[in-house]
């Protein structure tokens, strides 16, 4: 058998990369052929992965040959990120099954009523407890859709400040800055809407009647938990974990910055960061 040395080379912005790979070289006979195959597919296999790593080099380069952005730009880049984060997560939820098949946020009953789903259940009625479960996320997801215009308008507010000490921040700096400046917004706009469609798809009812049945049980403590308030709590709570994942994204992931301008401000701040800079 020979050896027989293959080279390939990828060329970037860092200059020419070069890889050195040893093969032996089979004759084509029935009891080599498999062998044959194995190493055509560990190949294959390595060449997709060094191709991938030299993608990831090309775009950390490209984004050191952006240069240090404005203040303007800094200003401009994270209010792009931020509105299109926010946009993207309020539509994702409002749509069918955003909250009920989002095994994240999916809202259940509420804690205090875990004993009255168990014991519904085990007399024979988990349909109805399924049925209101489905109705208060169905209503998460109707109050999904008024998300967007609170979050642009807190956008809008941000003074370069804000936006300074959110792009330096913790990983979690826009998230936490949402929460701080919309809950309250978020509470006042998602409640009557939550309200409405849980009458609307009949939850209220399906609620009455889990309660109803619950207190008829021998022994129990009565319960009546307000649902409204309950599923609205937990729309925005799963609202604000699925920005925190945008958030996440675009400062981890290079390729999730789509634009020029978000490659120049967010690689900016990633060089920023491994130099121990906070301040822009």
């Amino acid at each position: 058998m020979k050896t027989k040395s293959i080279f390939f080379k990828a060329f970037d912005n860092w200059g020419t990369i070069v890889v050195l790979i040893n093969a032996q070289e089979f004759k084509p006979t029935p009891m080599k052929s498999n062998y044959i195959k194995i190493w055509g597919a560990q190949l294959c296999i390595l060449a997709s992965l060094f191709l991938a790593a030299c993608d990831t080099l090309t775009q950390l380069g490209s984004q050191v040959g952006l240069g240090t952005p404005t203040e303007a730009e800094i200003n401009s880049g994270l209010k792009q990120a931020l509105e299109y984060g926010t946009s993207y997560a309020s539509d994702r939820l409002s749509q069918e099954d955003g909250y009920l098949g989002n095994l994240a946020i999916k809202i259940a009953f509420p804690e205090e009523a875990k004993k009255v789903e168990n014991t519904l259940r085990s007399i024979g009625l988990g349909n109805l407890c399924d049925q209101v479960i489905t109705s208060v996320n169905r209503a998460a997801e109707d109050a999904a859709k008024e998300a967007k215009p609170i979050f642009v308008a807190a956008i809008k507010e941000m003074s370069i400040n804000d936006v300074k000490n959110i792009l330096m921040g913790e990983n979690d700096a826009a998230t936490q800055y949402f929460e701080n400046k919309t809950t309250t917004s978020l509470e006042t706009k998602f409640k009557p809407v939550i309200e409405g469609s849980l009458e609307k798809v009949g939850a209220t009812k399906y609620w009455g009647d889990v309660v109803s049945q619950y207190n008829k049980v021998p022994l129990v403590k009565k319960i009546d938990p307000d649902l409204t308030s309950f599923v609205t709590q937990k729309a925005i709570d799963g609202l604000f974990y699925e920005i925190a994942k945008e958030e996440l994204k675009i400062r981890e992931n290079v390729t999730s910055r789509s634009t020029l301008l978000l490659q120049k401000v967010f690689g900016y701040a990633d060089r920023e960061k491994a130099s121990g800079t906070t301040t822009p």
